[in-house]
């Protein structure tokens, strides 16, 4: 009886799949052509890909769908993880974009060697575009969105390789670090007098592994302005868990409020006007990033759009998901009719 009722559904199924012939305009609602793909190699591994990049490291890729909007997504840190993206799973899919989640080299999926050179933000850039390649993906249907980090990474590849993009997606990332730092001295200045001396102990002697330092920082400044979920997604925690934290102190410094590493000095703010390809720039209202340098940004661009997350933070596809999503996907959408 089971093994009958079993032949039924798949028949039932298969019936269905061979009637969804037509799909929707700019869209692909039929789920059997967005599952239809098939990942390089003798076997299957769930979207799964390892790309070689540089002739001889392994970075992880996962993809998701198959459609005419193809997203690479970016991740922060640098050497967080794919992880805490993990939310487009509940949202890509049914806007029918085919979207790709990716641990840059160093990351916790990809090989990390102990090759200190390697962490520079051309290599990168560089890296990205060896990734692009290997997913076969073009100027007709290669769509970037990087956070944080990520976005640093977008810009840089945008003004590299745009002639390869048709579309980018900057979320909660200013065009300059220096502006980043001026405005988290300013959000450190709003905290009480107390808790900025009680940091500031700790800064000084270069405790910044300290768990008394790193809990406060977590209590008074992420859950203030990197997540303001009452309680962290297991996604965002597991990618925090993590984070090669060698890579990320090289490259941005031991903490948020002392950005000292290989990024120092990163500016690219009267670049931004050279990025001639659509690019949504993406702001919230409690992020370490100023929102309004998010917006000047989006009319210095000449293809430039902005979205403003009243409710979210650094991690705004978290804490203002409606509206961080919505706003990503029509943009999406809108680019990819303008064809």
């Amino acid at each position: 009886m089971m093994r009958y009722f079993f032949f039924i559904s798949i028949c039932l199924a298969l019936t269905a799949c061979a009637e969804q012939k037509q799909p929707v305009e700019n869209t692909v609602s039929d789920a059997c052509s967005y599952l239809n793909f098939k990942t390089p190699g003798n076997f299957q591994s769930a979207g799964v890909q390892m790309v070689t990049i540089d002739g001889k490291y392994k970075v992880w890729t996962k993809r998701f769908g198959n459609a005419p909007i193809k997203v690479l997504l970016l991740h922060g840190g640098p050497a967080m993880t794919h992880e805490y993206m993990e939310c487009f799973e509940s949202f890509f899919p049914q806007a029918g974009i085919e979207f790709y989640e990716y641990d840059q080299l160093g990351s916790y999926y990809s090989d990390q060697p102990k090759d200190s050179s390697l962490w520079t933000t051309a290599r990168f850039v560089e890296e990205v575009e060896q990734v692009r390649k290997a997913l076969g993906l073009n100027k007709d249907n290669f769509y970037i969105l990087g956070n944080s980090w990520g976005g640093i990474l977008a810009m840089e590849y945008a003004l590299k390789y745009q002639e390869n993009l048709k579309g980018l997606v900057v979320a909660n990332m200013t065009a300059s670090i220096p502006k980043y730092a001026a405005y988290n001295k300013l959000l450190r200045s709003q905290m009480r007098p107390s808790l900025i001396d009680s940091l500031s102990k700790f800064e000084a002697a270069g405790d910044y592994f300290n768990p008394v330092y790193t809990d406060l920082v977590v209590k008074e400044y992420y859950n203030k302005h990197i997540c303001r979920l009452p309680e962290w997604p297991e996604a965002v925690n597991r990618s925090f868990k993590h984070v090669n934290q060698e890579v990320y102190v090289m490259m941005q410094g031991p903490s948020e409020f002392k950005v000292g590493g290989r990024l120092l000095h990163w500016d690219r703010w009267n670049d931004i006007k050279s990025i001639k390809v659509p690019a949504l720039m993406v702001g919230a209202k409690y992020d370490t990033m100023n929102p309004a340098e998010m917006e000047e940004m989006s009319k210095m661009a000449p293809k430039g759009r902005y979205l403003y997350c009243p409710n979210g933070s650094h991690l705004a596809m978290w804490d203002d998901q409606e509206v961080f999503m919505d706003g990503v996907i029509q943009f999406l959408k809108d680019v990819d009719a303008s064809k």
